[in-house]
């Protein structure tokens, strides 16, 4: 039998290739307390994932904003990340040295966000060696997470299928995108849990992962 060998590997970033997850739930909170809202963990927490336009959406609904757009909740949530990463942009365990060997292996690499795509430019900018082929924004696709279009079209602008694709997503709704694309979806759960269902492949960290073990998950889930 032929092996079974990865093509490509998908990346999310809040939360998977950066810890800025906290960065959001911050800059959500201060946007509720400059509207007057009262806003809880619980509210922040299902967002995680979500396209920034369905965000926007909701904040504008519960906070009665109807004078406010989409694009300028998006901005003024954005802007509030973008002025933390400036002061420090922390890198989840493992992440990092993964990409790197990915990079080394010349193995293509796709960056697949619901953040928007210029700030998603910002943090790769600020990674010190090119890190992705791809840069795909929440601004770029017609439907955000947990909707498959991210990813199959990561997949697509690599040139490959997304079942010869490895992603990694730190959320459910980020890992139901990816499992619905049809990739090997990986699941490293940060903030929010992600429930476990049958062949869903969830680990603690990307700490001491490398290509070796991306390629032993996937010839064991592939098919």
């Amino acid at each position: 039998m032929t092996k079974q060998t990865f093509q490509a590997v998908l990346w999310d970033m809040d939360g998977t290739l950066v810890d800025t997850e906290p960065y959001w739930l911050k800059s959500e909170q201060a946007f509720a307390e400059r509207h007057n809202a009262d806003w809880e963990f619980g509210d922040v927490e299902q967002f995680i994932g979500y396209s920034l336009y369905d965000t926007a959406d909701i904040l504008r609904k519960k906070f009665n904003l109807q004078d406010y757009t989409d694009q300028q909740i998006i901005d003024e949530l954005t802007v509030g990340v973008v002025e933390q990463i400036e002061d420090k942009l922390p890198f989840r365990p493992g992440a990092l040295e993964l990409l790197l060997e990915l990079r080394q292996k010349q193995i293509p690499t796709a960056l697949v966000t619901m953040s928007m795509s210029e700030m998603a430019k910002s943090v790769v900018s600020r990674i010190p060696f090119k890190a992705f082929d791809v840069v795909l924004g929440g601004d770029q696709v017609q439907f955000g997470k947990p909707h498959p279009e991210p990813y199959i079209t990561a997949a697509e602008k690599l040139g490959f299928d997304p079942a010869e694709c490895i992603a990694l997503e730190d959320s459910k709704t980020g890992l139901t995108s990816a499992e619905t694309a049809g990739t090997v979806a990986i699941g490293i759960p940060h903030i929010a849990k992600i429930p476990t269902q049958p062949g869903r492949i969830l680990i603690d960290s990307l700490s001491g992962v490398d290509v070796a073990k991306l390629q032993e998950i996937y010839e064991a889930n592939r098919g």
